[in-house]
């Protein structure tokens, strides 16, 4: 496959499977520099973190997200951060697709970087700090007929170990042991033990829910069409993207999912909300629509409503 062919099969996945906010070209004629350490900015609590429309990492005091962004990190395509812990993932330069995932201190100094394939499209912290996961979209799977797939890796900071693509761990799906070569995890959300992950798996066609024990490294399926969850705090609800039309304009519609009975509640956002939402508080999630960040109550009620403008990657710092 030409550079120029990998290109645009790259383009086409990104409109199919989200996660480029205007488009590689906006992005690339519009990018930052790679990560530098940013003298004034750092982490600091009480804030609401988030990407700006340039790029850059800022924040402001999550009492009043209306407030004037302060610079406190790099440049990032994606951003997560969670336990004084940020993972940043920067899209390389050049003809072929390349992301860097880079740890930060709470300092935003850089701590760790790993080179990776393909374009960024999600990046979540542990709560704690320890786990960090990034997924990207590749291509050149010689399984996947569209020419893309997505590898989704998992890096202990505390040990240093890093799982660059989760493909291969054992998975149940339906009770019984599964093999596919076409088996594609993305979006990645942790429980606070650092140990329990929850995260989307993709297989002949279908999507699934998929719980996975790190120590133990074995995952397994807990419900078809679930993508992209986000855990609660507490650990017992998932905010998650589900496909309930072939329409793009209204495909995904926003869902809570109650672990302890696996009863769905669809939220009040009614518009197509292709990202992985994250938790504001423990009764509010916050996501990407359009240019904005926006927020909506988790249970269903109230009304979707601006949280902060010309902004991307949300995450409270409290």
């Amino acid at each position: 496959m030409t550079s120029a062919r990998r290109l645009a099969v790259l383009l086409a996945a990104l409109a199919v499977l989200g996660g480029g906010a205007g488009g590689y070209a906006t992005w690339a004629a519009h990018r930052d520099p790679a990560p530098a350490r940013v003298a004034d900015g750092g982490l600091r609590p009480g804030r609401l973190m988030f990407r700006t429309a340039t790029g850059r990492v800022a924040g402001v005091p999550l009492g009043a997200p209306s407030a004037a962004p302060v610079a406190a990190g790099p440049a990032c395509d994606r951003f997560s951060t969670a336990g004084g812990t940020s993972i940043c993932l920067v899209a390389g330069r050049g003809t072929l697709a390349g992301t860097d995932a880079v740890i930060l201190d709470r300092s935003m100094r850089e701590t760790r970087r790993i080179t990776l394939a393909g374009i960024p499209n999600r990046a979540r912290m542990s709560p704690s700090g320890r786990m960090a996961s990034w997924t990207v979209f590749v291509t050149g799977d010689s399984y996947s007929r569209s020419g893309f797939s997505t590898w989704t890796g998992i890096l202990d900071t505390r040990t240093g170990y890093a799982v660059t693509n989760i493909e291969d761990i054992p998975l149940t799906l339906d009770g019984r042991r599964y093999h596919s070569p076409d088996v594609n995890y993305w979006g990645v959300t942790f429980a606070p033990d650092d140990n329990r992950f929850y995260a989307t798996v993709s297989t002949r066609g279908k999507t699934y829910l998929v719980e996975g024990d790190y120590g133990r490294w074995r995952a397994r399926t807990l419900r078809e069409n679930a993508e992209c969850p986000s855990l609660s705090s507490d650990g017992t609800r998932l905010v998650f993207k589900k496909r309930v039309s072939s329409d793009p304009d209204r495909m995904w519609r926003l869902h809570l999912l109650e672990l302890s009975t696996m009863r769905e509640t669809p939220l009040a956002e009614t518009a197509s909300v292709d990202d992985q939402v994250a938790w504001l508080d423990g009764r509010t999630v916050m996501y990407a629509k359009g240019r904005d960040v926006w927020s909506v109550p988790a249970d269903g009620s109230g009304a979707p409503a601006v949280l902060v403008r010309s902004a991307s990657s949300p995450v409270a710092f409290p």
